[in-house]
């Protein structure tokens, strides 16, 4: 079993984690999301912003629901996701960009 590494934020009553392929070698699953955000057994989150991703000049984040599935947008997980960025050195601005499946977002 490969090693992973995640970081878990927390924001407005929300947590989740963070799944960076940036700094992990393999790609998470429908039932990996679901194991690790269950909170008895799991890390525990309400669940798992997967980025970021680049092409060109562009930024783009998947995000994932406890049960595995793919959602569009989250508020309180896009202001999570922007904190990650400066935390982990992506960005070094107040405003950013970035696509998620339910189109741009603005942070």
């Amino acid at each position: 079993m490969a090693e992973i590494t995640l970081r878990k934020y927390h924001g407005l009553g929300n947590d989740y984690l963070i799944y960076d392929p940036n700094r992990n070698a393999c790609e998470l699953q429908e039932r990996q999301v679901e194991a690790l955000c269950r909170r008895n057994l799991g890390v525990g989150a309400d669940g798992i912003l997967y980025g970021p991703f680049f092409d060109g000049d562009k930024m783009r984040v998947r995000i994932f629901n406890p049960d595995g599935s793919e959602a569009e947008k989250s508020g309180n997980g896009m202001g999570i996701f922007a904190r990650y960025l400066k935390d982990a050195g992506y960005v070094q601005k107040t405003k950013v960009s970035w696509d998620t499946l339910g189109g741009e977002v603005t942070v």
